[in-house]
């Protein structure tokens, strides 16, 4: 194993606590601490030490992607290590967003291809299926709730503007495209209005609370009454949430560890000053109730948990030893990244061990060698989701 160097990346949404204190160093930050990237993606690569010098993993992966990928993850991906892992720390709300399957991304990329930066939806031809499991409480919202339910709480606003979107709610599954489309498409010039009328409303509730805490965090903004057809989720540290793609989500506050396919395809509409781009979002969305969006971990071994998601880009394993399981041997082809999430741990893929304290971080090469984790402490290991 060998160590493994992340960036932070400092968006403003970001705690200025959470990865500091995984890392042990002093609170608060100098700013913003949004997101820990812990894999290959051109966009912020993690580092790997190399004669005195940190080089980006992605370089080391497209050089020497036997050793690192192995052949069936070659295969399957291409030159590219086809997860990311982050350590994901929010105290404001990100924007409300989907993202696309593997066919429509390649369909976007390809579309947008003469488009500049700027300006385009799809920066990559790869899909983006997201995990994340809490390490603290966490809040999201995360797929549709029955629309029956939304169409109850938008009705006690008692805001006339909001009358047709009601109506649609009412009609069941059918009728949430219509109302995401008529709530996003909402005319600019009356978007304030409509948020204020709601914000004054005698309603109460945490319907309303939410609405009125996201409506304060951006004004005008028609995402505050989306929220209110999805899921309110609340995370306990250990549980998750499946992302797969076409779920339209948000995270609002909380540090988690998330595990995703490595792409930057997002498509958002609302609660974000970045580009919106709504009729993008709409041809992607699933527009299906999600009966339950958590899931718990799964035992798989003494101190083994993980949670089993349908795709084969990634795999989240969590590791516990203590005194009660002091070594735990994983079965898991390389490539691997550990994150130590507390204490101290040693780890070993057979090419060599490492001591890891909490926050930091290791990679493991192609090696079908077990992945050996001792001494007291908790780690999440990401891997490809190929067996």
């Amino acid at each position: 194993m060998e160590p493994l160097y992340g960036p932070i990346r400092d968006y403003a949404w970001g705690s200025r606590s959470a990865i500091a204190l995984l890392q042990g160093r002093s609170v608060p930050s100098a700013g913003p601490e949004a997101e820990l990237w812990l894999g290959a993606h051109p966009g912020a690569p993690a580092r790997v030490d190399r004669a005195g010098l940190r080089v980006s993993l992605c370089d080391l992966v497209r050089d020497e992607s036997g050793q690192w990928l192995g052949q069936r993850v070659s295969e399957r991906f291409g030159s590219r290590l086809p997860f990311l892992l982050k350590v994901l720390a929010a105290d404001a709300p990100l924007s409300l967003q989907a993202h696309p399957d593997a066919e429509q991304a390649r369909a976007g990329f390809a579309a947008e291809a003469g488009r500049p930066e700027g300006q385009r939806n799809y920066v990559d031809p790869h899909h983006k299926p997201e995990l994340l499991v809490a390490l603290t409480p966490f809040e999201a919202l995360c797929g549709f709730r029955d629309p029956v339910e939304s169409a109850e709480a938008l009705a006690a606003f008692g805001v006339p503007a909001l009358a047709p979107v009601v109506a649609a709610l009412r009609a069941g599954p059918a009728g949430l495209r219509t109302a995401v489309r008529t709530l996003l498409g909402w005319p600019v010039a009356q978007r304030h209005e409509l948020l204020a009328a709601v914000v004054a409303a005698p309603a109460d509730g945490p319907d309303a609370e939410l609405v009125r805490r996201l409506a304060t965090a951006y004004p005008g903004d028609p995402g505050a009454l989306v929220a209110l057809l999805l899921h309110h989720v609340r995370l306990v540290a250990g549980e998750g949430i499946w992302m797969p793609a076409g779920n339209l989500h948000a995270y609002l506050s909380g540090c988690g560890v998330e595990i995703m396919a490595a792409s930057d395809n997002v498509l958002r509409g609302g609660l974000t000053p970045k580009r919106v781009d709504v009729d993008e979002l709409l041809r992607v969305l699933r527009f299906e109730v999600l009966d339950d969006p958590v899931r718990a971990p799964e035992t798989v071994g003494p101190g083994v948990d993980w949670w089993p998601v349908p795709v084969d880009d990634f795999a989240l394993h969590r590791v516990r030893v203590d005194a009660a399981v002091p070594s735990v041997s994983l079965p898991l082809p390389g490539p691997r990244v550990v994150l130590c999430a507390g204490g101290s741990i040693t780890v070993d893929d057979g090419a060599g061990a490492l001591t890891l304290v909490s926050g930091e971080a290791a990679i493991g090469t192609a090696s079908d060698a077990p992945l050996r984790i001792d001494g007291a402490g908790m780690a999440y290991v990401a891997t490809s989701g190929l067996r």
